[in-house]
């Protein structure tokens, strides 16, 4: 019936046997055992019934009937930025979840970093794993950004979504980059007389790079609609930290908080530890616990710029305003480090504290 089951017989004959007799009654009740299982049927992913909420995905299939033989399930999801089916050429490969073994499953913790996430699933029993089924893509809608190097003070080390203060100002890098550069072979005066102008360095655009005593760095995406949610983790050590939004047009010498120009909450190590709000070179002293992790919350068609505790999602202030123009995520550190957190969804705790606290939010008119 199969090459598994094929059976090589090397008998032991002498020259006065008549007739040889062979029992194949043992291996005759080893096939009757056997029990052939079918291929499981191809599940269907039900998208009425999953859920993207809180940075998680509860992912919901069914099968055309019941089959008591499936033993457990393959999840399959992989991160795109187009809608629809999936490209035969795509950027993110596929993350594999096996052995689960009911017909949902929730993955918790992610970071959206992209536009969709796509998902299959197929159906297993202990002899082999069924068709695929049909990709079903979800929306996965968050704000993510990166820090404008460009726009940060000299003294402000910005890698990726990380920065690190640098007493040094950045000029021993420039040193050595001026240095680098006047040895290298590419800048030598023969090689520059021969670059076609075309291929020369050009400046980026930008605006200009924050100085004197505004040790702040900018994101490079700003908010014109919606409600959205990211986090910072910073040393509770620095001398100075703020985080908050700003306009684009904050000046270069204008430090977070001392003009119509930006939002911040501040933390101040210098002389005593103080926890301020500011806006327009007015501060309110908030009353609460310093978190090593703070949350902020943009609801810019409301006006409503909020900073919670992001481990509790205990709320620390609430500035009500009306934003005369879209806004940017504004950073300043002075002698420590923070890091910042994209691709989160607005928390539901942060949704529901806001309905609750609609009619009791703090305004800018309060600050003094």
């Amino acid at each position: 019936m199969a090459p598994a089951f094929r059976l090589s017989l090397k008998a032991k004959a002498s020259d006065n046997m008549s007739h040889l007799m062979v029992d194949f009654s043992q291996e005759r009740e080893m096939l009757q055992g056997l029990k052939f299982l079918p291929v499981p049927a191809t599940p269907e992913i039900q998208v009425s019934e999953c859920q993207v909420c809180d940075n998680t995905v509860t992912v919901v299939w069914t099968l055309p009937e019941p089959d008591s033989k499936i033993d457990h399930y393959i999840l399959e999801h992989r991160r795109t930025n187009h809608e629809g089916p999936p490209r035969i050429r795509e950027d993110y490969p596929w993350m594999v979840l096996e052995g689960i073994r009911e017909m949902e499953h929730t993955l918790t913790g992610l970071r959206f970093d992209t536009r969709y996430m796509t998902f299959r699933v197929r159906a297993c029993n202990k002899a082999v794993a069924g068709e695929f089924s049909e990709p079903v893509t979800l929306e996965t809608h968050a704000f993510t950004f990166k820090l404008d190097a460009a726009s940060a003070h000299q003294n402000l080390k910005v890698e990726d979504l990380s920065v690190e203060w640098d007493s040094s100002g950045g000029k021993v890098q420039e040193i050595r980059k001026e240095k680098n550069r006047i040895n290298s072979p590419m800048h030598s005066p023969a090689r520059s007389a021969l670059m076609s102008p075309k291929r020369g360095p050009t400046a980026r655009p930008g605006r200009d790079r924050f100085t004197a005593e505004s040790y702040t760095v900018l994101a490079d995406t700003t908010i014109d609609a919606g409600q959205q949610y990211w986090e910072v983790r910073f040393d509770k050590e620095s001398k100075a930290f703020a985080v908050g939004v700003a306009l684009r047009t904050l000046g270069r010498f204008d430090q977070l908080g001392k003009s119509s120009a930006s939002w911040c909450i501040h933390l101040n190590n210098w002389l005593q530890q103080s926890l301020t709000a500011k806006h327009n070179n007015k501060a309110r002293t908030l009353d609460c616990p310093i978190p090593s992790r703070i949350g902020i919350y943009v609801n810019y068609d409301e006006g409503l710029l909020s900073f919670y505790d992001a481990k509790t999602k205990q709320l620390m202030h609430t500035f009500k305003t009306k934003f005369p123009q879209p806004v940017i995520p504004a950073f300043m550190v002075w002698n420590g480090t923070f890091s910042v957190v994209t691709g989160l969804q607005v928390p539901s705790g942060v949704q529901s504290g806001q309905r609750r606290n609609s009619g009791t939010s703090s305004s800018n008119a309060s600050l003094t």
